[in-house]
């Protein structure tokens, strides 16, 4: 089956952006143009412009028309799955503690909740092939009648711990990465006997309206974790 014109009107679009037929700056043809060319509606060359928009090829000046977009050259698409990532890959977690906890002052803060309302603590312990590779915390907010189902919650990811409560498209995410020398406690779990420092990675979510309901922190050894960034 063929792809629909509005595909056809992308591909060729960025076909000539990437061939620098078109540069940076120069104007896309118009409306009227794409739309004669491809004999199609002005509903459907706006389709494909709006996917060229989001995508980062194109901008959109009301008024004057549509220009090709400068390339953020130093811009990287992180991804980062705490089970799964190019480099390592959890083949099992161990559930450590669930716990319904009262939450100190930082973490009340961080969740913008106060010190009386309850937050649900998840211990985890990730393996990669038997050898226990990261330690990893979660903090969610609590709501009374919320379910905690231990099996579920072993091999989950954080996004789906969240998912009873609202849909997985509709959280925001932001994420923080930074090295650190562990402590005792985790040091134990984790086998670590030396001064072998942690990539850490702090992850938090928050609904459509910009509040936060949970906090991960993921500490895995050194030796054991990298993360991959892409221009694509």
């Amino acid at each position: 089956m063929a792809d629909p014109v509005y595909i056809k009107i992308v591909e060729d679009i960025k076909k000539k952006v990437n061939s620098a037929e078109l540069k940076p700056g120069d104007t896309v043809p118009p409306e009227t143009a794409l739309c004669k060319e491809y004999g199609v509606s002005r509903m459907t060359v706006r389709k494909g412009l709006a996917i060229l928009a989001s995508e980062g090829y194109i901008y959109s000046v009301p008024g004057k028309g549509s220009y090709v977009q400068k390339p953020e050259v130093n811009k990287y698409t992180l991804h980062y799955d705490e089970m799964n990532n190019p480099i390592n890959s959890v083949d099992n977690a161990r559930l450590l503690e669930v716990s319904i906890i009262m939450p100190d002052e930082k973490l009340a803060d961080e969740l913008q909740t106060t010190r009386n309302k309850h937050v649900i603590m998840i211990r985890r312990l990730f393996y990669t092939e038997g050898s226990p590779v990261a330690y990893d915390v979660k903090y969610l907010l609590y709501s009374k009648g919320m379910p905690i189902v231990e099996k579920e919650i072993e091999q989950a990811t954080f996004q789906e711990m969240v998912s009873n409560s609202m849909p997985i498209f509709a959280l925001k995410k932001r994420i923080s990465i930074s090295a650190q020398i562990p402590n005792k406690e985790i040091k134990r779990y984790l086998n670590i006997y030396d001064d072998l420092a942690l990539l850490v990675v702090e992850q938090k979510l928050y609904n459509n309206e910009n509040k936060p309901i949970g906090i991960g922190i993921t500490s895995y050894r050194g030796d054991y974790i990298r993360l991959q960034g892409s221009s694509d």
